[in-house]
């Protein structure tokens, strides 16, 4: 489990305030989320410095079940798929 994972979250978003990628990456995930029925989390890069170091030049980065699955831009179409499964 990576520092980013919350354990009953399904989906973990992780970018910073101010990124206009990360939100539109978290509307892609509120959207998918809601419809599949799946939890999920935020974190962002500026309040833990692992993350910084990890997914700095990737943000925003999706984890699904806490194994990274999408980065920059998010798309839905996938992230659907791979709740289903």
């Amino acid at each position: 489990m990576t520092s980013a994972s919350v354990p009953d979250a399904r989906v973990t978003l992780i970018g910073k305030p101010g990124c206009h990628l990360c939100e539109d990456a978290r509307a892609v995930v509120v959207a998918v989320c809601a419809e599949r029925g799946a939890t999920w989390h935020e974190w962002s890069i500026e309040d833990d410095p692992s993350l910084y170091e990890e997914y700095w030049d990737r943000i925003p980065v999706v984890l699904v079940d806490g194994r990274p699955h999408d980065f920059w831009r998010i798309d839905p179409v996938r992230l659907r798929t791979a709740l289903a499964g």
